[in-house]
């Protein structure tokens, strides 16, 4: 079976894989690389989580692992890992393809602030060529 666009390659499980918690609870946990595979598609392609293909399991388990373990950080070990692996050539999933929805632009009312002046904005004189007094 030839690798699929948005999964995991071998040399990158091989990297994955210790760094994933592993607690045995009474049900048999759902294959970790399937279920990575999934959250990678989720997050690559943008779309709901319940759209997941089935080849990556229910998309209920999913979500709750992608949630869990970013309650647990183990998002963060991931991330430096696989790119120290990659020697920092790899850090980011992109989020170019990733759209806000038309709600999502604008600031919730009431939640004012006062704007802040640019940095290299300055309010001294001498900068905008003014003489100081004599």
């Amino acid at each position: 079976m030839a690798q699929r666009r948005y999964e995991l390659t071998d040399f990158e499980w091989s990297i994955i894989e210790p760094l994933l918690p592993n607690k045995p609870r009474g049900v048999p946990r759902v294959d970790d690389r399937k279920v990575l595979n999934g959250i990678y598609w989720r997050l690559r392609t943008g779309s709901p989580w319940a759209d997941n293909p089935d080849r990556y399991g229910p998309y209920t388990t999913c979500y709750n692992r992608f949630v869990r373990w970013a309650r647990l950080r183990v998002w963060d070990g991931i991330f430096d890992a696989v790119s120290a692996a990659y020697e920092g050539s790899e850090q980011s999933v992109d989020s170019s393809s990733i759209r806000v929805h038309q709600h999502g632009a604008n600031a919730k009312r009431g939640a004012r602030r006062a704007p802040v002046p640019p940095v290299w904005l300055t309010f001294e004189p001498s900068a905008w060529g003014a003489r100081g007094a004599a």
